[in-house]
């Protein structure tokens, strides 16, 4: 009886001990992406921040939202890339952001 006790004393102290790191074990970078890949934005406005989006990537990021004919793509001094874009029959300025949210006005 006492062997059996004891088994399962040894065993309950390692199950806790397993169960203790695994809950200790931390992430060595943040939750969330660099650059959001669902389609819908995480901000209302452009957030400011370092842009690694080429021009190219930022008028693909456009165009995938449903805007055509995206020119005149400059990077401010906020890292948000902004132009001019169509859609809906309207001529609109567009803004793409570190995050890779596309924001129109």
């Amino acid at each position: 009886m006492r062997k059996i006790a004891l088994a399962a004393s040894a065993t309950m102290l390692a199950l806790t001990v397993t169960v203790a790191c695994a809950q200790t074990a931390a992430q060595s970078g943040p939750q969330n992406p660099a650059v959001k890949m669902d389609t819908t934005n995480n901000s209302d406005i452009p957030v400011k921040g370092a842009n690694s989006f080429t021009m190219s990537e930022a008028q693909s990021r456009i165009m995938d939202k449903g805007y055509t004919h995206v020119s005149g793509m400059k990077k401010d001094s906020d890292g948000v890339w902004r132009g001019m874009a169509s859609k809906d029959g309207q001529r609109v300025h567009v803004s793409v952001d570190f995050q890779g949210n596309v924001d129109a006005s």
